[in-house]
């Protein structure tokens, strides 16, 4: 596969297809709160930065603490502390999958957003991938919105300690329903930059706070 390379994908790059999937939010409204943070591969491939994951999402979730104590003065410390937990859990599983599934043939920079308002906080992460591994995450998808996430995450979890981690086991998705009653959604993209077609996904989760 050529390299498709571009500085500025979303002004230079076409839309060939698009495909959503589970509880997708396209619009938010203008006067929420929100954080972005990019990863360039120019530098580092973005497979090799996994191991600094944590730090980054230690990182989102100080941040977004401040905005939980000044959003309710009367939450506890205990309650802040559980939505710090649950926030940072979040987006480091959420940048793991990134920066394992980016596709290396594809120089496209992996962008992580948040949207804060007052009773929810809505998870962004945008990244290539390459079109056998979108396949893959999308006949997972469709499992999770046919059967029962509850009994997918135990079995999932029986898999993983019998049998190892293979490829996209989705367990960190189950989780974030299962633990955190997160909403998930998925929004697939074929674009086209100078006649070679790159896909990208964006997972987006929704968590009540």
């Amino acid at each position: 596969m050529g390299l498709v390379t571009t500085d500025n994908p979303l002004t230079e790059l076409l839309h060939v297809m698009i495909e959503v999937f589970g509880n997708y939010i396209n619009e938010f409204p203008e006067n929420s709160e929100y954080l972005v943070v990019g990863f360039s591969p120019t530098s580092i491939p973005l497979k090799r930065r996994w191991r600094n994951n944590g730090l980054s999402a230690d990182f989102i979730a100080d941040y977004l603490q401040t905005f939980f104590v000044t959003e309710d003065q009367a939450i506890s410390q205990k309650q802040i502390q559980v939505k710090k937990n649950a926030v940072k859990y979040i987006a480091n599983e959420l940048l793991e999958n990134a920066m394992k599934f980016s596709d290396e043939a594809v120089h496209y920079s992996t962008r992580i957003a948040f949207h804060l308002h007052s009773d929810s906080l809505i998870f962004h992460v945008t990244n290539s991938i390459n079109p056998e591994n979108a396949k893959k995450l999308k006949a997972f998808i469709e499992k999770i919105e046919r059967e029962d996430p509850h009994d997918l995450y135990f079995l999932q979890m029986e898999a993983n300690a019998n049998e190892g981690s293979q490829g996209h086991s989705g367990l960190g998705f189950l989780s974030m329903i299962c633990d955190y009653e997160a909403k998930l959604g998925w929004r697939f993209e074929v674009l086209e930059l100078h006649n070679q077609n790159m896909t990208t996904v964006t997972t987006m989760v929704y968590l009540s706070l």
